[in-house]
């Protein structure tokens, strides 16, 4: 019997890095972004909020992180089946909200972004171009 395992996590470093390109995506786009990056177990690794916006998308990015991170899939592709029981499920930790997105690198999956302020399908394109700048991948995560 195994007594520990090892984990695959995001750095403090890269998740700071995805922050900052998100919100420099979301200016770019016009749109006062609001960013968070949670590692596999859902904490809270990295979180920005530009100026002028809103306050509510301080807790949505976040639980769009968390989402993502948890079910490793864009939060706009969760199931159907688990669209309307995850948020009820999970106390409202967890959203089907698009703008969600895993961050792998190859094959380790090393956390989630969520990214909120603009209408669900903009945060998706923010959180996908986030991830190609970052060098993540983004295969099956389309819009």
């Amino acid at each position: 019997m195994s007594t520990h395992r090892q984990t695959v996590t995001i750095t403090y470093e890269t998740a700071a890095r995805a922050v900052a390109l998100a919100l420099e995506i979301g200016a770019e786009r016009g749109l006062p972004t609001v960013a968070a990056v949670a590692d596999p177990s859902m904490t809270l690794i990295a979180y920005g909020m530009a100026d002028g916006s809103t306050p509510h998308s301080a807790d949505t990015s976040q639980r769009k992180a968390f989402s993502s991170a948890s079910i490793r899939r864009r939060t706009g592709q969760i199931p159907a089946a688990l669209a309307a029981t995850l948020p009820l499920g999970t106390g409202g930790t967890m959203t089907t909200i698009d703008g969600g997105v895993p961050i792998f690198f190859g094959e380790h999956h090393v956390g989630g972004l969520g990214i909120a302020g603009g209408p669900p399908a903009l945060d998706a394109e923010i959180a996908l171009e986030t991830l190609k700048r970052l060098g993540a991948r983004t295969e099956g995560m389309e819009l």
